[in-house]
Parts: structure tokens; sequence; C-alpha cells
């Protein structure tokens, strides 16, 4: 049975009883200074909290040109060769102002496999060098260049579907109002953003229930909020505050001891209201980041497994609806 929303599972619970045995430098400017020095696979390998990214029959290498320099961006696919179909576009977390596509490369190898789509992660640049709107710049141009460049990765695409994780869940979100309003080559079929921030302009209750020791603590937000520095009052900063009508049906994911959770509560409403498709889940008894500590919160998995199922049922219903 699932634990209720005031019980934290047991092993999140030994997961974060490590996090304050042993707890994190706190995130300032120096700490992203010798951060930005380390080897990739140095950085990896200390970030590493997920499972093994695992056997598939496709892990390509690409790089576009974007609006302020390259963008690298990696395929993952369960299969050597498909027939056409949609394409996931991926968006990493991290605070825009870490991680990686190698840091969230198990989970969108994962992903790849549970959908059976191919998945391209986008390596979008990251503050504070490069400071809002770099995120959700490169975040819409990688979307509308991996739509008419499927022959790029041999595969032939039909649709997009958007996905990312926290700030990657956010660049979710601003991309896919983008092309509402201004349509790329293919259809959006969907977006599955997972415990996004849509809203900078206010205070929720979550962010003061789970401030400290639910491993988000409010020090590390307020520095990468700095970081990133949004304009609040804009929809690419606060995408919350746009009109939500038009959007693809939507999975909105959130995690019941997460300071984001009632951004997320917030989003899926507004979309309701908007009259657009919208199916929220709760994770219940589970923190920010779930998706990607599987290999030390175990439970984690079954979470994603859902989450997949969830997702898979909203892009197959679209793709029967779209001939696509």
């Amino acid at each position: 049975m699932k634990p209720d929303e005031n019980t934290i599972r047991a092993d999140v619970r030994a997961y974060l009883d490590a996090l304050i045995a042993t707890p994190r430098p706190p995130m300032n400017a120096a700490m992203i200074a010798m951060i930005r020095k380390m080897p990739p696979e140095m950085l990896t390998a200390m970030a590493q909290q997920d499972l093994p990214v695992g056997e598939l029959g496709t892990i390509r290498d690409v790089v576009m040109p974007g609006p302020g320099g390259d963008i690298a961006l990696r395929l993952f696919d369960p299969r050597a060769t498909r027939e056409a179909g949609p394409v996931v576009v991926f968006y990493h977390g991290g605070g825009y102002v870490l991680g990686s596509i190698d840091t969230h490369a198990a989970l969108a190898a994962e992903i790849s496999r549970r959908l059976d789509l191919p998945v391209i992660s986008v390596e979008y640049r990251l503050a504070p060098e490069h400071p809002w709107p770099a995120a959700p710049d490169d975040g819409e141009a990688a979307a509308r260049w991996i739509a008419d460049n499927g022959p790029v990765f041999d595969r032939a695409f039909t649709g997009l579907v958007l996905c990312g994780d926290s700030a990657g869940g956010t660049l979710t979100i601003i991309t896919a109002l983008a092309l509402r309003d201004h349509p790329a080559s293919l259809p959006l079929l969907a977006q599955l953003p997972i415990y996004p921030k849509v809203d900078f302009t206010r205070h929720y209750p979550s962010d003061l229930l789970f401030s400290q020791g639910h491993g988000l603590d409010k020090a590390d937000m307020e520095y990468f909020n700095g970081a990133y520095h949004p304009d609040p009052q804009h929809w690419r900063g606060s995408p919350l505050l746009a009109d939500q009508a038009g959007l693809p049906p939507t999975l909105v994911v959130t995690a019941s001891f997460d300071p984001l959770r009632d951004n997320g509560r917030a989003y899926a409403a507004a979309l309701a209201q908007a009259g657009v498709d919208t199916i929220y889940r709760e994770f219940r008894g589970t923190i920010h980041g779930f998706c990607s500590f599987r290999a030390l919160i175990p439970s984690a998995q079954e979470d994603l497994a859902e989450f997949c199922t969830l997702a898979g049922a909203i892009i197959a219903r679209r793709r029967e609806e779209l001939k696509v």
C-alpha cells in the first residue's frame, strides 16, 4: 500500500537521513566555479544517484546550431531502427545551474525503454554563465530543430512529445507554450512536466513546509533562482501567468514532500480551468528529484514506471486522434 501524504516512505527516509549525516556543500558561486572545472566523468560519478543507463539499441550524440552556440543532443532509443513515429524531447533538471545530458542519461534511457520511443536529451545553456532566457531559448530552438531533422538521427519523426524534470519540467511548459503560439514543423502531441516550478511571483505553502530536510533546501533554491534570474512577470519566467488554453494533453507530476509541490498543483488546476486535457499525479511519501534517485530510493522505479504508463496512454490516444 502506498503511504499517505503525511508519511515519508522508508527508503526516502533512509535517503534523507544519509543526506543529513553527510550534507552536501552549499550551492554558491565558488562551488559552481569548482564544479565547472571538473571533468564530465568525475561530475557524473559524484552526482550519480540513479540506476545505470542499461542496454539500448541506439545511443547517438549530435550537435545542432543554437541561438548562443552549438547545443549537444543525445538520442536514446531501445531500438536500432524503427518506423516513423513520435520523438520525446527531454530537458534535464538541476535548477538551471547543474545537470547535463550525462547526469540524466539513465532517466532519459528509462523513459525511452518504457515508452518504446526515441528520446533526445538537450544540453541547454546553464546559469550563472548564461542566465534567463538562455535556457528557454535553447529549449525552444532544440524542439524546432529536432522536428526538422529526423534524418540526422536516422529516424522519421511524426510528432513531438516534450518532457523534463524540475527545471527541465519548466522548460517543457515554456517550450509547449511557444510551439502552441508558433507551431513547429511537427504537431505537439503532449507535454509531460515532472515537478516543475511555474510561478516566481509568489510563495506557496509547500515552499515553507518542505524548505529544510527534504532534499531541496531553501538556501540552494535561492541560489539557483538568483543565478538563473528570470523575469518573474514574464510567461517565459513564470509560465503559470500565460493563458494555458490550446496546450496539448498534459501529465503533471509532483511529489508530496517537495517544496515545488504546490507549483505543480497550481499548474494542473490552471490547465484544467483552461480546458486542457490534464492528468495530475502526486506521488505520495517521496521528494523532489525522485525520478533520478532510483539507485538510492528503490520505490522511485515503480513511480517512474507508473509515470511512463500514464504518459504512454496519453501519447497513444493522441497518435490515434492525429494519425501520426
